[in-house]
């Protein structure tokens, strides 16, 4: 009884707890920063810009930081990043690959008891049903290993790419003076 109410809480808490996080806004990382600004506007050194109109944002965030911050807890990089909507992502499908894990560690714990009191002096060889049993419980839990590993290092490069380009310009105005110019050129041959 105890270790399904133990699954079942694996499972929901990260989900309620994304939920409530990607809800609170972005108040949940507020960083002062009067000071920083202060310190700018005291600096001799200028930052130009090579293209006419650009500005240079004051918001950017370190890789690094991210990264070490999904490195202790998975998905915190996001929240560093403001990338919300990631959050349910990971904590979902990691709540469910832990769930999934302890499910199939378990099955495999039985079954390899199993097939352990099978083996008799009569019977070297076990009950190849069990074996069976055994082993693909084993290589499934250790699919959803591999899973969760490769979900921790994806949460990782999200964060570094994500902080990496948390200041770059998506907007349509690509132009150096403001507009937007489109490029078709249409040409029509007529042969008689």
């Amino acid at each position: 009884m105890l270790p399904r109410l133990l699954r079942r809480v694996l499972l929901i808490c990260p989900m309620a707890a994304s939920l409530s996080l990607a809800q609170s806004g972005t108040r949940l990382l507020a960083i002062d920063t009067s000071s920083a600004l202060s310190i700018r506007s005291a600096d001799t050194l200028g930052i130009s810009s090579p293209l006419p109109g650009a500005k240079a944002s004051d918001h950017s965030k370190s890789p690094w930081i991210a990264v070490g911050l999904s490195a202790g807890v998975p998905g915190l990089g996001q929240i560093y990043n403001h990338t919300y909507w990631k959050l349910p992502l990971i904590w979902g499908l990691g709540g469910y690959w832990i769930y999934e894990w302890v499910h199939l560690n378990d099955n495999y714990k039985d079954f390899r008891s199993q097939y352990s009191n099978s083996i008799t002096p009569a019977n070297k060889a076990g009950d190849p049903l069990l074996l069976t049993l055994r082993d693909f419980y084993r290589d499934e839990r250790d699919k959803f290993a591999w899973y969760l590993g490769a979900l921790y290092l994806l949460n990782l490069v999200d964060a570094y790419v994500g902080a990496s380009l948390y200041d770059f310009d998506v907007s349509p105005d690509l132009t150096t003076d403001g507009r937007i110019v489109p490029r078709v050129t249409a040409s029509i041959h007529l042969s008689f």
